[in-house]
């Protein structure tokens, strides 16, 4: 592949070694201050950027019918408009809010266990995620992702960072400490027991290795995707429901 870079933080530069281990070549790279290499050989381009340049990176690959990877998070205030405008282009998006194959598996298996549990109100549901110093947004976008699976299947209305207020509170706690690269806590808690769910990333390895896998399953096609469709995890569901 002939990737671009939009972004060139820590991630862009784990990416990057990656790629270049794996045989594939970084042909365009971008920061907020600078830029070298040619976006229009791109195959496709992977973005780790910041909230306030991602819309601009999504716009730019749609124009220049570039497929991307998005792993930026808090920008999703823009979504609708990232859609139509990708749309408008016949382009492609794949977006996740962690790119981690292991991570995946834990939204799978949240899901799961807030479906059942919602038969079950004696469990109380919260969330815990620590992060390293410099990330910008609280709660990640992870947490996010795994509040909103846990709203799909319960009576939960809203998450909120901090304690939770009223019963519809689904409460997320956001810790930040040194050398973090991403540690995501689900607790299931009655008066009598608790259950805990966790994903503790050791590296960034797994988050980059994951937007590697996205980006050259999204080449060659058109639409709005997600790691679901990357890891054909709604083949599996669909298997078990015509096993059941």
């Amino acid at each position: 592949m002939n990737i671009a870079l939009l972004g060139y933080g820590k991630m862009g530069q784990v990416i990057e070694t990656l790629a270049k281990a794996a045989g594939h070549k970084i042909v365009f790279k971008s920061t907020s201050k600078s830029s070298e290499g040619q976006l229009d050989l791109a195959d496709v381009a992977i973005e780790f950027s910041t909230p306030e340049a991602a819309t601009t990176n999504l716009r730019l690959c749609f124009e220049s019918k570039i497929p991307v990877v998005c792993g930026t998070t808090a920008w999703l205030d823009h979504w609708d408009e990232m859609v139509a405008l990708c749309q408008k282009h016949d382009g492609a998006l794949v977006y996740a809010s962690n790119f981690s194959v292991g991570v995946q598996i834990f939204f799978e298996l949240q899901r799961h266990l807030a479906q059942i549990t919602s038969r079950h109100p004696e469990y109380r549901i919260s969330i815990e995620e620590r992060h390293h110093l410099h990330k910008k947004d609280a709660p990640s976008g992870t947490a996010i992702s795994l509040a909103q699976i846990v709203m799909e299947s319960t009576n939960y209305r809203q998450w909120v960072l901090g304690p939770a207020k009223t019963s519809d509170d689904l409460s997320i706690e956001a810790i930040r400490e040194p050398n973090t690269p991403g540690t995501h806590k689900v607790y299931f808690q009655s008066p009598i027991d608790e259950i805990t769910l966790t994903h503790k990333a050791h590296t960034r390895e797994g988050f980059a290795s994951g937007a590697l896998l996205a980006a050259h399953w999204v080449i060659g096609k058109t639409g709005i995707f997600s790691m679901k469709d990357v890891l054909h995890l709604s083949d599996i569901k669909d298997d078990q429901n015509k096993e059941s």
